[in-house]
């Protein structure tokens, strides 16, 4: 089960200059619990935006760039190779960027999908979710507090 997990604004917002937009702590927790012991698939700037591999995980890059190595890390050219490479791992995630949202949408079998209730000024955009072929089939809806900035919804869509 492939499973793309991501946050993303009411605009479809990822991010600017390689970085996250917002501070959402509670999205964070539940992130690292998760997706903790499973092979987390990124591609290069999502790898270089976080500054170090994801502990708890097994960390697997994409990049174009035949040179690039990365300690502790699997580094491959394509989407399809890193897929190759988590065969073992019954829950595969996909943390991005966006080009590799872009080609694993087409492919996923599950989205794990942070809606922060906000529209940003961003830079790199989610692709849109066609209601065709993703069902809603959790929601948990929250609203804003002391530590988390905006109201935001942890929603899961599966292919239909």
């Amino acid at each position: 089960m492939i499973t793309i997990i991501a946050a993303v604004a009411e605009n479809n917002a990822l991010g600017k200059d390689n970085k996250l937009i917002w501070h959402l702590p509670a999205d964070l927790k539940r992130f690292k619990k998760v997706t903790a012991n499973h092979h987390v698939i990124m591609g290069r700037k999502t790898f270089e935006s976080l500054g170090k591999p994801l502990p708890n995980r097994t960390n697997i890059i994409v990049t174009r760039n035949t040179n690039f190595t990365a300690q502790n890390c699997i580094v491959v050219n394509s989407l399809q190779q890193a897929l190759e490479s988590v065969k073992n791992d019954e829950s595969p995630f996909i943390l991005g960027g966006a080009e590799i949202y872009k080609q694993a949408i087409k492919i996923a079998d599950k989205l794990d999908i942070t809606f922060v209730h906000h529209k940003f000024e961003a830079d790199v955009f989610f692709p849109e979710i066609n209601k065709s072929i993703w069902k809603e089939t959790s929601r948990k809806n929250f609203k804003a507090d002391e530590k988390n900035n905006y109201n935001y919804s942890f929603v899961t869509f599966e292919r239909i």
